[in-house]
């Protein structure tokens, strides 16, 4: 079976995209609660929203006890064009030190980006669950780059289409995860490249110097329905499992 499963479809009801695109507000949660089902958050993100567990400081404020799952869409998206991607002289030098497998340890991929220990982190156990099972149903993808035989960095996002939404990432070597980035804009690279975006969600200095821009909540959400009818790239259009290893983009030049 070729391409990703269909989960139940959500019952509840979403911002649409029109709905976004016409926000003047420069507030990037647009919403609160619903579930993390695998149709809600696929629904999500045909819309331009993504979920993330709600801000301690407005559960206080609501005086909740638990988490509640908070939709974000962001008032200046994170992108990154196929085509804008700076690859400098040192981490091409790198793109040479690390073997690139795909889908080959999405669970071990997640669990490192949910590190605790790490600044900010907020991938929890329901996130977890709920990537994993995109996963297993041919949606949610990891690109691991792997060193002696250990996995030494990567990424994990959700395919749609056109669009890859990037989750998180993280090294345990350096520029192990910018090479799962450049590796994955390498398999993205084909007839349809021009029509393929990388959401990273918001833009950080680190992202920016490898060619991830801003762009308004409209343009983002506008551009949704092209992206999203673009034929998935080879590499994602069939079931995760498996998994896919070559050498990193590159190779030896």
């Amino acid at each position: 079976h070729r391409g990703p499963v269909e989960p139940p479809p959500t019952p509840w009801e979403l911002p649409s995209r029109e709905q976004l695109a016409a926000l003047d507000s420069d507030v990037d949660l647009v919403a609160v609660g619903a579930d993390l089902a695998a149709g809600t958050v696929l629904a999500a993100y045909r819309r331009g929203i993504f979920p993330m567990p709600e801000p301690a400081r407005l559960r206080l404020r609501a005086r909740a006890t638990s988490p509640t799952v908070g939709w974000w869409c962001p008032a200046d998206r994170g992108v990154l064009r196929l085509d804008r991607l700076r690859v400098s002289r040192s981490l091409r030098r790198s793109l040479r030190d690390f073997e690139i497998r795909i889908d080959t340890a999405f669970d071990e991929v997640v669990a490192a980006c949910a590190d605790p220990r790490r600044p900010g982190a907020w991938i929890d156990a329901g996130i977890r669950a709920t990537y994993g099972e995109l996963h297993r149903l041919g949606w949610a993808h990891s690109v691991e780059a792997w060193r002696g035989g250990h996995l030494a960095g990567g990424l994990y996002g959700v395919a749609i289409g056109g669009l890859f939404a990037g989750e998180s990432m993280f090294h345990h070597r350096r520029d192990a995860s910018k090479v799962a980035l450049v590796s994955l804009v390498d398999r993205l690279t084909d007839a349809h490249a021009a029509r393929r975006l990388i959401d990273v969600q918001w833009a950080t200095p680190h992202l920016e110097s490898l060619g991830v821009e801003e762009i308004s909540r409209r343009e983002y959400v506008e551009r949704l329905p092209d992206l999203l009818s673009v034929p998935l790239p080879d590499v994602f259009a069939r079931l995760a499992g498996g998994g896919q290893s070559r050498p990193a983009a590159g190779g030896d030049q």
